[in-house]
């Protein structure tokens, strides 16, 4: 399968299984995975061990960003593996296309190096994280189940830095005061008061076990709340909701 065309798997397991992102999570068919990389061996290799996965299924390859763009439209997968350094397109750009028409659709990167830079870049197009080429078996599946989970594989101080790059761009009078409800205790989109403690934690990098501890709640009631964060500002993961929440000022990023 080397560059040039569209890789579309044939007799995979779900094929009449369509449906992206989070409402895809929680039907019991596999979770369909998109290989986006220009090498072909390190694409048969991530598709060789996922494979070995019950709950996850390679739906097809694409060996450039243009393809990978095509492929998503077509397929629907509820995540793409994306390679950022690709011909035709970056990774970059074939991320910012994608979610734009799949927001539901995660991406999860793959980088040989973490450049924080780069992956910044990324983040902000709508990647929810990274995994770094030469993983295991294991790593790359707990990080694919991870993001289809809602959770982000990026580490604390690349989301602060990306934090602190977007409340540098932030327009001072599109950001709200977030201790602002309104009278039913609700804020800026539709999000509770505890929804918006939950995500000034979660924007600040914060496990759920640390906004567990920091608001004395269960761990099942953080996820609840991550989980329902994540459905009202129709994004795939917690980093992508850290981002819109600062971009729509529902959280003050200088806290």
């Amino acid at each position: 399968m080397e560059g040039g065309s569209v890789h579309r798997l044939p007799g995979s397991r779900s094929e009449a299984h369509a449906s992206p992102g989070i409402d895809a999570r929680s039907d019991p068919t596999p979770s369909r995975v998109l290989i986006a990389d220009d090498h072909a061996l390190l694409r048969s290799g991530m598709r060789a061990m996922l494979q070995t996965q019950p709950d996850l299924e390679v739906v097809g390859e694409a060996a450039d960003g243009r393809e990978a763009v095509e492929l998503s439209l077509e397929l629907r997968p509820d995540l793409v593996l994306m390679d950022l350094s690709m011909p035709e397109m970056d990774g970059i750009s074939a991320t910012r296309m994608i979610k734009a028409e799949l927001p539901k659709t995660s991406v999860l990167v793959l980088t040989a190096h973490a450049n924080q830079e780069m992956l910044l870049d990324a983040i902000r197009a709508g990647a929810a994280g990274y995994v770094l080429k030469g993983v295991g078996p294991i790593e790359l599946a707990t990080a694919v189940r991870g993001t289809l989970a809602g959770e982000s594989p990026v580490d604390q101080e690349l989301v602060m830095r990306l934090v602190r790059r977007l409340a540098k761009e932030a327009v001072p009078s599109q950001v709200s005061d977030p201790s602002a409800a309104d009278r039913d205790g609700h804020h800026p989109g539709s999000l509770t008061a505890r929804e918006s403690e939950v995500l000034q934690h979660l924007a600040r990098g914060a496990t759920n076990r640390r906004i567990a501890e920091a608001l004395h709640l269960s761990l099942s009631t953080v996820k609840r709340h991550l989980e329902r964060i994540i459905s009202k500002l129709e994004v795939s993961d917690r980093t992508q909701a850290a981002v819109k929440a600062i971009e729509l000022g529902l959280i003050d990023p200088a806290e």
